[in-house]
């Protein structure tokens, strides 16, 4: 059985087989979609369970399961997106709202692949200093802030179908904010989307449907990865066992976020995102996680 790294990569989730994985996917599938950092969540139940760190290549490959998630929750939108586009470059129109969503959506991840690509290598090294309680704590606390000024002072008028491209981009650069552990991509994204006006049910399905080309392309990325450092069949099948059981509990996880912001707001994650954050400081500075 392999070590927690791999040939420099981080792979301590081989070590802790099916149910200790299967626990992990759980919380990994529902914090990966929820506005509340999936990289807090692993790093602070491992630690209070006193188990090891999965490592960044569990959190990347776990992405799959939030893919599976959106698609399959926001299919018609999705196969709208898709067949509508398409159908759209065939007869030539450019003007068709599919293809238009489409092409935004593709223009605004290119931010979030620039940045990836400048610090994969930091991210997914050993024991790197980005996966510290401190950095994680200090980020969850700076996008509680930034959600709580979102929440307070903007309109919450805007639909889905008033994105234009200036929108995309925006919410599209606060996505890269993501790559910091702690920050969380569907928070800063949704977070971004509010600062436009959106309503906060559009402002999350935008996020989401944003999210589709990025933690695809991660999740793909991340098995590529894993592929070349040589982990063996035991890996894999423990790999996949937690992408079903993520996969299940994102799906929960996107209809009780939309269940949220429709009837509370953004508040509950503001205040859990807040007390995460101090806490995880704490911790950090006093040596309480390890």
């Amino acid at each position: 059985m392999a070590t927690g790294c791999t040939n420099g990569l981080d792979t301590g989730f081989i070590e802790l087989g099916y149910l200790k994985v299967a626990v992990l996917g759980v919380v990994q599938g529902i914090t990966e979609l929820l506005p509340i950092s999936s990289t807090a969540h692993m790093k602070i139940v491992p630690s209070l369970l006193g188990w090891r760190d999965p490592g960044t290549a569990f959190s990347a490959a776990m992405q799959a399961a939030a893919v599976a998630a959106v698609i399959s929750y926001f299919w018609s939108d999705v196969r709208a997106l898709v067949f509508g586009s398409v159908g759209a470059v065939v007869r030539r129109d450019f003007s068709d709202r599919h293809f238009r969503m489409a092409m935004y959506i593709a223009l605004a991840t290119v931010p979030l692949v620039i940045g990836g690509l400048i610090i994969s290598k930091a991210l997914n090294a050993c024991n790197t200093p980005l996966r510290s309680l401190e950095v994680i704590g200090i980020a969850s606390l700076t996008m509680a802030l930034l959600m709580a000024i979102a929440e307070s002072y903007c309109r919450h008028t805007r639909k889905y179908e008033d994105f234009t491209l200036k929108d995309a981009m925006i919410v599209g650069i606060a996505q890269v904010g993501a790559l910091i552990p702690g920050v969380s991509r569907s928070g800063s994204t949704l977070t971004a989307a509010l600062f436009r006006d959106f309503s906060r049910e559009d402002a999350a399905k935008f996020s989401f449907l944003l999210g589709l080309p990025a933690i695809t392309g991660a999740g793909l990325k991340e098995f590529y990865i894993l592929y070349k450092a040589g982990i063996d069949a035991y890996a894999w099948s423990v790999l996949g066992f937690g992408l079903v059981v993520a996969s299940i509990s994102a799906f929960g996880a996107i209809w009780g976020l939309l269940r949220i912001l429709e009837r509370f707001s953004s508040w509950p994650f503001v205040a859990y995102r807040g007390l995460m954050g101090a806490f995880l400081i704490y911790a950090g500075v006093t040596g309480l996680l390890k």
